[in-house]
C-alpha cells in the first residue's frame, strides 16, 4: 500500500512568470470543447441550480421529500441523469470503467472514493464493518487492474471500518496518556494487545477495525496509493494515530498511506508540523493530501453547542494564510528530500492552484514525476483541472461510485461541506455558457 507516493524528482527549467500567469488564468472556455453538448448543458443546469442558497442548504431535505413523492425507482430516474452522473462515476464496474476511461483520454487520473462513512449513533455492528471492508478490497482490485491511471489511488475513511464511538473515546484518552504507535502496528499483525483505558468489548473491536485496515493496506502494496481522510476534530486524533500507525508499518520505502490536513482548522499547522516530525522520528515516508476545508458548519455548532472554543479559521483570510503556508512547507520539504515526500493540492481555489505552480517551476520540481499532484471533485471545477493537465501536471479527480442509495448521503454531505464552492461558481458557469456561444454560432454558420 502506497501512502501519497513519490518517485526521485529531478530539476526543470522554470517557466517564465508572466507565461505561467497567462496559462493559469483558467479564463480560456476552450478547456470545455472536450465535453459533449449533454454534459454541458447539464452542467450549467446543475450550477445554475446550485448557485441559489436556500437548494444548496436543504438539499437533504428536498431530495428526501422528492424520493417520497416520487418512489425509489422514480426518484432514481430523477437523480441518474443529472445530479447523479455529474458526480458520480456509476454503479457498476462497467459504469465506472466509461467514465474512467474517458478520463484518461482527457489526461485526469482517477482517485476512486468509497462513499462510505459514519458519525455518532450511526454504528451497525461488525458485520457492517467487514462489509465495508470487502468494498474497500474491491476498490483496491478495480482501482489497480484496470488500466485507468499509471499511478493510482483510492480514498477512504477510517469511520466506515471503526466505530465514531471508539474513535471519540481514544481522542480523550490519548489527550491524557499517548499510546505507542508500535502497539499499533503490532495489533494489525494480530497480536492481542490491551490498549489502556478501554474495556474488552471496545480493545476487541479496536483489534478487529486495526486488522480490517491492515487487510486493505496489505491487499494495495505496489498496486494502489490509499489516502485516509480526516473527519469531525472531535475524533481526528484517534484517526491521526492510527493513520501514522499504518504510516510506519507501510511507508518504509514509498508512500504507501496519506493522511489529510485540513487547513480550515486553527490547529492544521500544528498538526502538519508534528507529521513531519513523526515520519522523520520514525523513519517512514509521508504523503499528504492538503485539503482547505469540511464539516464547518457542524463543527460550529458543536462547538458552540459544548462551549468549546471555536475550531474554525475566523475568517477566509486566515484560511487561505493557513492553506498556503502548509503549502509551502511541503513544498520547501520535497524539494530538499523527494524520495521521502509527497503533496496532492487538493483545492478547487484557483489562487491556491497558482501559487503552487509557480513554487513548483521556481523550486525546479518535475511536475510529470508525482512529487506533488493536484486534486478536484469530480465534476466540478473542470476548467481548472483540465487546464493543469493539459499543462502537463498529474491531476487527479475524487471519484466516489455505486448506487443513487449508496452516494446520496455521500453527495448531500459533500454538498453541505462544499456549499461555498458551489455557490460560487459563477466563472465556470460562465466558461460553460460560453462555450455552449461558441457551438451556437459555429453549427448556425455551418460548421461543426
Amino acid at each position: 500500500m502506497r501512502l501519497l507516493g513519490t518517485t526521485s524528482s529531478r530539476m526543470v527549467a522554470a517557466k517564465a512568470p508572466d507565461l505561467l500567469s497567462t496559462t493559469l488564468a483558467f479564463k480560456d472556455p476552450s478547456a470545455f470543447k472536450v465535453k459533449s453538448w449533454g454534459e454541458l448543458l447539464r452542467a450549467l443546469g446543475i450550477f445554475q441550480l446550485c448557485s441559489f442558497p436556500v437548494l444548496v442548504n436543504n438539499c437533504g431535505k428536498l431530495m428526501s421529500v422528492a424520493r417520497t413523492l416520487l418512489g425509489r425507482r422514480g426518484f432514481s430516474l430523477l437523480l441518474r441523469p443529472t445530479l447523479y452522473t455529474q458526480f458520480v462515476a456509476g454503479e457498476n464496474e462497467s459504469e465506472i470503467s466509461q467514465s474512467m476511461e474517458k478520463m484518461s483520454l482527457l489526461g485526469l487520473r482517477p482517485m476512486l472514493a468509497v462513499p462510505i462513512e459514519e458519525d455518532l449513533g450511526e454504528s451497525t455492528g461488525e458485520k457492517r464493518y467487514d462489509d465495508n471492508m470487502e468494498a474497500m478490497l474491491e476498490c483496491v482490485r478495480m482501482s489497480h487492474s484496470n488500466a485507468w491511471s499509471k499511478d493510482p489511488m483510492m480514498q477512504l475513511k477510517i469511520t466506515a471500518l471503526l466505530s465514531p464511538e471508539l474513535c471519540v473515546k481514544l481522542t480523550t484518552l490519548i489527550a491524557k496518556q499517548p499510546y505507542d504507535m508500535n502497539l499499533l502496528v503490532r495489533a494489525m499483525d494480530g497480536e492481542p494487545i490491551n490498549f489502556p483505558g478501554l474495556g474488552e468489548s471496545e480493545v476487541a473491536h479496536f483489534l478487529c477495525g486495526l486488522q480490517r485496515l491492515n487487510k486493505i493496506a496489505e491487499a494495495s502494496v505496489n498496486k494502489v496509493r490509499v489516502l485516509v481522510d480526516a473527519e469531525y476534530t472531535y475524533m481526528n486524533p484517534a484517526l491521526s494515530l492510527v493513520t501514522m500507525a499504518m504510516m510506519k508499518k507501510f511507508n518504509k520505502d514509498d508512500y504507501q498511506i496519506n493522511t489529510y490536513p485540513v487547513c480550515v482548522y486553527q490547529e492544521s499547522r500544528s498538526l502538519l508540523l508534528e507529521a513531519l516530525h513523526r515520519s522523520k522520528n520514525e523513519d517512514f515516508c509521508l504523503g499528504v493530501k492538503l485539503v482547505r476545508g469540511a464539516y464547518m458548519d457542524k463543527e460550529r455548532k458543536l462547538a458552540e453547542k459544548e462551549g468549546h472554543p471555536d475550531p474554525i479559521h475566523k475568517c477566509w483570510e486566515d484560511t487561505n494564510d493557513s492553506y498556503n503556508g502548509s503549502l509551502d512547507v511541503m513544498l520547501d520539504i520535497i524539494t530538499q528530500n523527494p524520495e521521502r515526500y509527497r503533496i496532492i493540492v487538493a483545492t478547487h481555489n484557483e489562487e491556491s492552484v497558482r501559487r503552487a505552480a509557480k513554487r513548483i517551476e521556481e523550486l525546479g520540481i518535475d511536475k510529470d514525476k508525482g512529487s506533488v499532484c493536484f486534486g478536484q471533485l469530480l465534476g466540478m471545477c473542470d476548467h481548472v483541472s483540465l487546464t493543469l493537465a493539459k499543462e502537463g501536471y498529474a491531476v487527479y479527480k475524487s471519484v466516489p461510485y455505486g448506487s443513487v442509495d449508496d452516494t446520496l448521503p455521500y453527495l448531500v454531505r459533500r454538498a453541505q461541506e462544499n456549499r461555498t464552492v458551489l455557490q460560487g461558481i459563477r466563472k465556470e458557469r460562465d466558461l460553460l455558457r460560453q462555450e455552449l456561444r461558441r457551438r451556437l454560432h459555429l453549427r448556425l454558420r455551418g460548421g461543426r
